[in-house]
């Protein structure tokens, strides 16, 4: 007998967890995994940095370590500590008070609470503008609270680089005050960022029409191993835009905390006033959703961001990560023309962060996985922290005969 949810249709699996799977299940012994962005170390194994294993063991002698709630805002020494470094010590947004902050899931909670606020606090705009591509979970979170969505220009496909001039052009054209979201750095699934003297135009084009603009922090001293680097668009967006700034800030990659959906929502004011009003609306959110953000991880975090001889191996941690990654994008492009690979691969290291957006195609990328047992996703995109010594070669190979295979067609 059908009931009142027999109609209810099956949707198709989440496209990055269902890749996973398919490589989980494969039986081959060189398989590779370039498809979930989670850093492993040389040996292709996750990676507890040693800054968190130092913060845990003081976290748990510490006597007065409990598992009570946090207060609704969350933990407010990381809180805290994370406004610095994603704004900086000195920052005038915290020194002049104009900064609204909350602990959020992880970056896909802020940008849920993000969601929230716009969705009832916005009026001028109701639609998102991200860039094409971008992160597909970016779609689901936005219009899952009923906003709009809309694309501007970013990879040019021909010269696999960035497309400023049709950027500049979308910012342009869109209706006044629309809200335009932003990766701070490390794009994904790109990899590609924009100089600073690109970021400059982008920023000025987004003041001019007086665009609201969402800055997506996923990846702050992963991407280049300088946290101070990572942050200069959204402090210069700090510094040269005079309406409210968000951001949305994980600590998944940067301290690797995955599982503990450690993030924070920022929101950046241009005067002072209404904070109180604007938290209180936040912890709302969080209340109804949650009750409260979880302890344990932003417990950690804020240990690793505070206590300066942990703040100090975390930013060797930084550097020990980007700079491997870094060194698996020059030997993968070096392999590549070494094998004289038909194609251009220097993309693969002008590229920064844990992605490449390689320039496969769909076809090329599904003849990887069931010929040569190398995951990625089929928009191109690889994860290059999961290369290694081990398997770099081999999946130069792979992709030297899918792409010479796909030119004989």
């Amino acid at each position: 007998m059908p009931h009142i949810f027999s109609d209810i249709q099956k949707l198709p699996p989440d496209a990055l967890f269902d890749l996973k799977a398919r490589y989980t299940a494969d039986s081959r012994a060189d398989k590779v995994d370039l498809g979930i962005g989670a850093y492993r170390d040389e040996n292709g194994k996750p990676w507890v940095l040693p800054s968190v294993k130092e913060a845990e063991k003081q976290l748990h002698a510490d006597p007065s370590y409990n598992h009570e709630y946090l207060p609704i805002a969350g933990f407010a020494a990381f809180v805290g500590a994370a406004a610095k470094v994603i704004l900086g010590e000195d920052s005038p947004a915290i020194k002049e008070d104009r900064l609204v902050s909350i602990q959020t899931l992880s970056g896909t909670g802020s940008l849920h609470v993000a969601a929230k606020f716009i969705s009832q606090f916005y009026p001028q705009s109701q639609t998102v503008y991200m860039s094409k591509p971008t992160w597909a979970n970016h779609f689901q979170v936005f219009e899952s609270v009923g906003l709009k969505t809309a694309t501007y220009a970013y990879w040019d496909a021909a010269t696999k680089s960035l497309d400023l001039e049709g950027y500049l052009r979308d910012i342009k054209a869109a209706p006044n005050g629309s809200i335009f979201l932003l990766h701070s750095c490390a794009h994904n699934p790109t990899g590609l960022d924009p100089t600073q003297e690109q970021w400059k135009q982008i920023l000025a084009a987004l003041k001019e029409k007086q665009h609201l603009p969402l800055f997506d922090s996923a990846y702050q001293g992963f991407a280049s191993g300088s946290l101070e680097n990572d942050a200069w668009a959204v402090r210069e967006g700090v510094k040269s835009l005079d309406t409210p700034i968000i951001i949305c800030q994980s600590f998944a990659k940067n301290v690797g905390m995955y599982g503990e959906r450690v993030g924070a929502f920022h929101l950046v004011l241009p005067t002072p006033e209404n904070q109180a009003a604007i938290l209180s609306h936040l912890a709302v959110f969080t209340r109804s959703e949650l009750s409260n953000p979880p302890a344990y991880g932003a417990k950690i975090v804020a240990k690793v961001l505070t206590e300066p001889s942990l703040r100090k191996q975390w930013e060797a941690d930084l550097i020990t990560m980007s700079q491997r990654i870094r060194s698996m994008r020059i030997k993968l492009r070096d392999l590549l023309v070494e094998l004289e690979t038909p194609g251009n691969w220097d993309h693969i290291v002008n590229q920064q962060g844990m992605f490449s957006f390689t320039g496969l195609t769909k076809e090329q990328v599904a003849k990887l996985e069931t010929k040569h047992a190398v995951y990625l996703v089929s928009s191109g995109r690889a994860s290059v922290a999961g290369l290694n010594e081990h398997n770099v070669e081999k999946v130069a190979k792979a992709i030297d005969e899918v792409v010479r295979s796909s030119a004989k067609l």
